[in-house]
């Protein structure tokens, strides 16, 4: 059985409550351009989360569009998530 290495996804979310009503998405790309996300996330000590299916949603979604309401409670998860982390740092 032949099976494909299924090809990387990275996406990046910022909050600004400022400016926006929902976090949007400020980069996002399959393989080499995955890669240097995740690269530049961890040089610059931002946490990494994986998540298939929510990845998923969002490569369906534009640079800097808001997720949708749908997406509001996982997001607010992940973002509390981080949010832990960082405080723990």
């Amino acid at each position: 059985m032949n099976r494909h290495k299924e090809e990387a996804f990275a996406a990046a979310l910022k909050y600004d409550k400022d400016k926006n009503k929902a976090p949007v998405i400020v980069a996002k790309g399959r393989g080499k351009l995955a890669e240097k996300i995740k690269a530049a996330a961890k040089e610059n000590n931002i946490p990494i989360i994986e998540n298939k299916g929510l990845t998923e949603v969002l490569d369906k979604l534009e640079i800097y569009e808001e997720i949708p309401p749908e997406l509001y409670k996982v997001i607010a998860h992940i973002f509390a998530f981080v949010y832990k982390l960082n405080n723990k740092l």
